[in-house]
């Protein structure tokens, strides 16, 4: 799923700008948040609310190392909201939460710093 982890990799094949904008990417507040002890990795089930153009998405997110479910309910991600929803297990992950990974590989959510209205579309 990951090309590199590593912050010293090359960087990706350029694209054009009309590819990046291809990828929608969005803010959400998340609204739910549970354990997903059956994944193979330690992951959380997310519930997103995107705003009311795009609505409420679920996510499966590994990131149960570094975060407790009941301390996410309210925190704003940002997610790719246009990629095919994805089987991951028995649960469909219909939004990809972006992260970064951190020195031992653990992912690190992606948000904005300040409060911005749920829908609104990085740029």
């Amino acid at each position: 799923m990951h090309l590199a982890h590593d912050p010293a990799a090359a960087p990706a094949p350029q694209i054009g700008f009309d590819q990046f904008l291809m990828v929608d990417i969005r803010v959400g507040t998340i609204v739910a948040a549970e354990p997903y002890p059956e994944a193979r990795k330690p992951s959380l089930k997310l519930t997103i609310d995107f705003g009311p153009a795009i609505g409420t998405r679920r996510s499966s997110a590994q990131i149960a190392t570094l975060y407790q479910p009941a301390a996410l309910v309210g925190r704003q991600v940002a997610g790719v909201v246009n990629f095919p929803p994805r089987q991951i297990g028995k649960f469909m992950s219909e939004v990809l939460t972006l992260g970064f990974p951190d020195e031992e590989g653990n992912v690190v959510l992606f948000a904005p710093d300040r409060r911005v209205p749920n829908g609104a579309r990085l740029f």
